[in-house]
């Protein structure tokens, strides 16, 4: 065996990442799927795939720009039955990185001339949340400075004309602090300590409403461009209104007031559009629902077809005109998804195939997955009922076995009707619990053992009649 050859040093050096390189997460793609494990069970081909997508992201922006500009993201195509984790991979993936998300569907979307919206809002609805992530980000680092401002608001409001200058003239005519013994201090000490609470003060807030709000809810409207949208918000002025609140309550809107006047929203502004088109992630779901299949060129499969060539300039990389100026959608990514039982990637346009060139199949769900589903995330719904029911002083538990017969019985039930995935679950869960979550309220802090005879017993009826099953679970 020949050794391998030394490699040669690379001429593009690694560089210093910039600040829209700031959200990308750090973690490996092994992190990252053992991250994506506490939420999601199963399906490590399509876990894998996205950290590998999101780690290429990391290494893409310390490169060099004139060859970083050239490296576009790998699309990907997740294809699998509703329930099995495919929009829940996405989402925790983008919380996990701080990258905007958004998911959309594609049957929302109609080919330029329709009634309806166009592909291109979906990148305005990306930078909407990314400028709203920026800027709770922003706020966070004016918290304390927006506090203090908002306490002399509220001060102000409970002892008008009250406030003094910071530093009076001593006996010497040197500046001295403001009286610790003053009226107004005394309430800042009674408002810290949470005396001043069931005080009621009268403030100026902004509301909803006006003559666009009367537009906007006009019939036909309601679809109406977001462009047309912010133009007559421009136009109409906000509002104020002038009400009674308690003490807590106004300041915690004093403080919200204060924070949006030290944002620099200019800088909030260009960070979001930086992470949208570095980091951005657009989820298409049912994507399979606009390919044409097998009467390609008839009737409404034109209009379908119409949507991906739509769709198409989108993914490929073009520039969006949003209300926060121009975005570009060279290097955002997007995972499409569906299910393709009647149709499949290949009845896409060839345009579109390309340019989602990585493609995973998810699993069907077993008997051992629902097990799992059930009890090891930390959003389990075994944890959530315990939770809810105890609310109502009745301890429950869930033996073994029970959660065994009701991860079986999801299988059974996917198997014979619709596969709905680990959605079958709730219906199961609620159908088992009906009863107890009717009376718990008149069981006096009684505890309670879920056992494979309480599951078996709760559905009995609709297990042995295959019929009604469909219905019911």
């Amino acid at each position: 065996m020949q050794d391998a050859p030394t490699p040669k040093p690379s001429r593009l050096p690694a560089r210093e990442p910039d600040g829209a390189a700031e959200a990308l997460t750090s973690l490996t793609p092994r992190e990252i799927v053992s991250e994506l494990d506490r939420y999601v069970i199963g399906q490590p081909e399509a876990k894998r795939m996205v950290a590998i997508a999101m780690r290429n992201r990391w290494r893409r922006m310390r490169l060099d720009p004139a060859l970083r500009d050239e490296i576009a993201p790998k699309n990907i195509i997740m294809m699998g039955p509703t329930g099995v984790g495919k929009t829940e991979i996405a989402r925790r993936l983008a919380k996990l990185c701080k990258s905007p998300f958004f998911k959309v569907e594609a049957t929302k979307f109609t080919e330029v001339g329709y009634v309806g919206r166009d592909v291109e809002s979906m990148v305005r609805d990306l930078m909407e949340i990314g400028v709203g992530m920026v800027k709770k980000e922003e706020a966070a680092k004016v918290a304390i400075q927006a506090e203090k401002r908002a306490e002399d608001m509220l001060l102000d409001l409970l002892l008008p004309g009250s406030r003094p200058a910071d530093f009076a003239a001593g006996p010497d005519g040197a500046a001295v602090p403001a009286d610790p013994a003053s009226t107004r201090e005394k309430f800042r000490r009674m408002w810290r300590d949470g005396r001043l609470d069931d005080r009621e003060v009268e403030l100026d807030v902004a509301v909803q409403g006006g003559p666009q709000m009367e537009i906007m809810s006009m019939p036909g409207m309601a679809d109406m461009g977001s462009q047309i949208q912010d133009m007559l918000s421009n136009v109409f002025p906000q509002k104020k209104k002038r009400r009674r609140a308690k003490v807590r309550e106004a300041f915690d809107l004093l403080v919200q007031q204060e924070s949006e006047k030290l944002v620099d929203m200019d800088k909030v502004v260009e960070t979001a559009r930086q992470r949208v088109e570095q980091s951005g992630i657009l989820f298409i779901d049912e994507i399979d629902k606009i390919c044409a299949g097998e009467r390609k060129g008839q009737g409404a499969d034109v209009s379908r077809e119409g949507v991906q060539r739509d769709l198409l300039p989108v993914v490929e990389g073009c520039v969006v005109n949003t209300k926060y100026g121009m975005v570009k959608t060279d290097h955002i990514l997007f995972i499409a998804a569906g299910a393709f039982h009647i149709s499949k990637p290949s009845d896409l346009i060839p345009e579109l195939q390309g340019r989602f060139p990585l493609r995973v199949e998810l699993a069907d769900l077993t008997a051992d997955d629902f097990y799992r589903i059930l009890t090891e995330p930390q959003n389990a719904l075994s944890v959530q009922y315990t939770a809810l029911l105890g609310t109502e002083g009745v301890d429950v538990f869930f033996t073994d076995d029970a959660l065994r017969e009701i991860a079986a019985i999801a299988e059974e039930i996917n198997r014979e009707t619709e596969n709905i995935g680990a959605r079958r679950l709730g219906t199961i869960m609620e159908r088992v619990l009906s009863d107890l979550s009717f009376e718990a309220p008149d069981m006096g802090g009684r505890a309670v053992m879920i056992d494979r005879a309480y599951v078996q017993d709760a559905l009995k009826d609709v297990r042995e009649n295959r019929d009604l099953s469909r219905f019911i679970l």
